[in-house]
């Protein structure tokens, strides 16, 4: 991405275009993209001589789920990470100028270090929303083909207004925050721990 000039607002905005379509349209979206039949994805993975299918194969099913959630989502870390390059204050690169850094050496002891909150926090925002996916697999495969793509959140809802099972479904929700919360944190110790040093 440009860092001055006219071409800033535009890679923005193609950007964050992923992030402005509602979850039920993505997962529509991609049903309709990965059909094997029809489906631009489907129809070119199968015309290329693979055997692409995730209405009935549980591997094709995950690969197009994952694929899914990334094409959706690297923009909000894309956007993070540029917020964060921006913040890089021009003397330390002017710095790295006069000494003879290398660009690898100017990413590597002055962006990297500089950016390491922003992108814990890229990565931590993440991994919280990977336990909250609900809506793009549920329209994408509805937890199948069988039980391949069924994530925690399905059952959830599943139990709680499937069967109406309030009480279970309402503990089973508990422990899972606690369990999301437990590993967050953790995550969250390992990344800042060298943090209080520098």
């Amino acid at each position: 991405m440009p860092k001055k000039g006219w071409g800033v607002p535009v890679c923005l905005i193609l950007m964050s275009m992923p992030l402005l379509i509602p979850w039920n349209v993505v997962g529509a979206m991609w049903n309709i993209f990965a059909l094997p039949d029809i489906g631009f994805l489907g129809n070119s993975l199968n015309s290329l001589g693979f055997d692409y299918n995730f209405t009935q194969q549980s591997g094709d099913a995950w690969f197009t789920t994952i694929l899914m959630d990334v094409w959706h989502w690297t923009s909000l870390v894309v956007l993070l990470s540029y917020a964060g390059l921006n913040s890089i204050q021009p003397a330390y690169y002017q710095a790295a100028e006069i000494d003879g850094a290398s660009r690898w050496d100017v990413f590597r002891y002055i962006e990297l270090p500089k950016m390491k909150k922003v992108l814990t926090l890229a990565i931590l925002l993440r991994f919280m929303d990977s336990f909250m996916i609900y809506t793009e697999p549920f329209v994408l495969t509805g937890g199948g083909p069988g039980n391949a793509t069924n994530f925690l959140s399905l059952d959830l809802v599943k139990m709680a207004l499937g069967q109406f099972d309030l009480g279970p479904a309402a503990a089973m929700s508990l422990i899972y925050f606690l369990i999301v919360l437990l590993m967050c944190w953790v995550f969250y110790s390992l990344m800042m721990k060298d943090e209080g040093r520098t």
